[in-house]
């Protein structure tokens, strides 16, 4: 049971894993999420299911080791078996006929929008991707993203591939070229997912966000998510994880992702040592 049956390295601290979950895959549907915890101390934390095979019962999940869990869970291996998985969950994407769209992905969030660029082009969908990286390093999912897309365009921020700079300013561009897109969709950093919505705010574009990278428990409990949509308060997980990105207080989000900063770096340091620890008996 959750067995771990394959397991990549795409970019430094990035991974990819197929993982045996028969029931998830059997109703898995584009945007929504499972929680995981990889042992009986861990924190629950959630990830996007970026593809699933029904018929092999198996769920595809993208992450970052950017933290304690995320470390933890990084060290399992093809074999392995996860503790929990809890899902689907979340509401599902909200998948009709638009074209032309913009599919924008940033950094891990290439991962999320992936299975919402391959269901919009299944409905018919022109699909024009834009992916953005800190470096050509970074980069995840570039070659399935282009088999889902009409055309794509890779940033950079160092220009190390593709157009120099941010995914919001090659929006911009497209946009003053005359370029039209009835729907645009954005998932990644925060400060990212604003900066989009800001492009096309004046162009009255529908444009969704998902709120994923702000989730922590995924079941409503903790309040981490909750985020002010519309002059409401919502919660990202219960509630989304996709908004209308022109009604989310993305200042107030934020700011709420920096409270618990000092307590991460806390727990980094608390378990770097126990690892130098177990690394000095093993020697």
């Amino acid at each position: 049971m959750n067995r771990i049956i394959a397991a990549q390295h795409l970019a430094p601290h990035i991974k990819l894993f197929k993982v045996s979950a028969p029931a998830i895959a059997k109703t898995a549907k584009p945007g929504q999420f499972v929680i995981l915890r990889t042992d009986d101390k861990g924190e629950r934390f959630p990830l996007t299911i970026v593809d699933w095979q029904r018929e092999k019962g198996e769920i595809t999940l993208i992450f970052q080791e950017v933290g304690v869990s995320t470390g933890k869970l990084g060290t399992l291996e093809v074999g392995d078996e996860i503790l929990d998985i809890v899902g689907p969950l979340g509401n599902p994407s909200d998948i009709r006929p638009y074209s032309p769209v913009a599919v924008i992905g940033g950094g891990i969030g290439i991962a999320t929008a992936y299975p919402i660029a391959k269901a919009l082009r299944e409905e018919g969908n022109t699909v024009t991707s834009i992916l953005g990286a800190r470096t050509k390093n970074l980069l995840v999912m570039v070659d399935e993203m282009r088999r889902v897309s009409d055309e794509i365009y890779i940033c950079t921020d160092d220009g190390s591939e593709g157009y120099k700079g941010f995914v919001s300013d090659l929006l911009r561009s497209l946009l003053e070229e005359g370029r039209e897109f009835p729907f645009v969709y954005a998932v990644g950093p925060p400060l990212m997912m604003k900066a989009v919505s800001d492009v096309t705010r004046p162009h009255a574009i529908k444009t969704i966000v998902s709120l994923n990278p702000i989730m922590v428990d995924g079941m409503g409990m903790c309040g981490a998510c909750r985020v002010t949509v519309g002059g409401q308060i919502k919660f990202a997980c219960v509630d989304g994880p996709e908004f209308d990105a022109h009604r989310v207080d993305f200042d107030e989000l934020i700011n709420r992702l920096r409270t618990y900063q000092p307590e991460e770096k806390l727990a980094q340091r608390f378990y770097a040592h126990f690892l130098g620890l177990v690394s000095a008996e093993a020697r």
